[in-house]
């Protein structure tokens, strides 16, 4: 029964070393590859874009209203 304990620990040591070594490489890998990313392809600072916006106070409460309606019912069937 020793034997059989023994083999079954080092079984989990070498399996959990193993899955503990791949999750390191591929932390490994991700940070390689994005700070390459990052080198070769900076990100372009974002300008703002004014897009006009137009308020239509009927149109937005009906949505308001249909929202809030769907809430409600859902609410009151769970």
């Amino acid at each position: 029964m020793t034997e059989l304990m023994s083999s079954g620990i080092e079984l989990m040591v070498v399996g959990m070393g193993i899955v503990f070594l791949f999750l390191t490489m591929l932390v490994v890998a991700i940070s390689a590859m994005s700070s390459v990313i990052q080198r070769y392809f900076p990100e372009e600072p974002v300008t703002s874009i004014s897009i006009p916006v137009t308020q239509n106070s009927a149109t937005d409460a009906s949505y308001i209203a249909a929202i809030t309606a769907a809430i409600h019912q859902y609410r009151n069937t769970r």
